[in-house]
């Protein structure tokens, strides 16, 4: 089956991505890409404890990810790989040639604009964006499975109170 979904998610793993996406897809996996997850024993624990027993978990630094993309795209099962920010999944699309990248909840900070009720995004964050789709990837954002996905450019022209 490969990977399915690559997703970008301040939260990472939770309950929108293990039972929104997860149960549609019949999802065997999730590849969580975090330099700081992927060295931390306890927050990688914490993250497994919300998976279903069935359901494997992987942690990858940004640096390995690339090269560690096509072992899970050789997975029989189906899989979602996940980045908590914009940079990491720009340097997969550079790196590892990612083609299709759905944005989930990117939240509020202090410099960031809503585009969305569930993304926020700095002037750096939609530069990056930017950068994927020239490169050849296709860019959305979409909550759940059962919303319309919302493409790059309406994103990124669009206000909060319009959505």
């Amino acid at each position: 089956m490969s990977l399915l979904l690559y997703r970008i998610d301040d939260r990472l793993i939770h309950g929108q991505v293990v039972v929104g996406w997860g149960q549609p897809l019949d999802v065997g996996f999730i590849v969580l890409v975090d330099d700081e997850v992927a060295s931390s024993e306890w927050e990688q624990e914490l993250y497994r404890m919300g998976t279903p027993p069935e359901m494997d978990v992987y942690f990858v630094p940004v640096s390995d990810a690339a090269q560690a993309l096509e072992k899970y795209k050789a997975d029989e099962r189906a899989g979602i790989l996940l980045t908590g920010n914009v940079a990491s999944m720009l340097a997969l699309v550079k790196d590892a040639g990612v083609r299709d990248v759905n944005i989930g909840g990117i939240h509020h900070r202090g410099d960031r604009k809503q585009r969305l009720r569930y993304v926020f995004l700095s002037p750096d964050e939609e530069r990056q964006l930017r950068e994927m789709a020239k490169s050849g990837a296709s860019v959305t954002a979409q909550d759940v499975p059962s919303t319309h996905p919302v493409e790059l450019n309406d994103l990124l022209e669009s206000e909060a109170s319009v959505q």
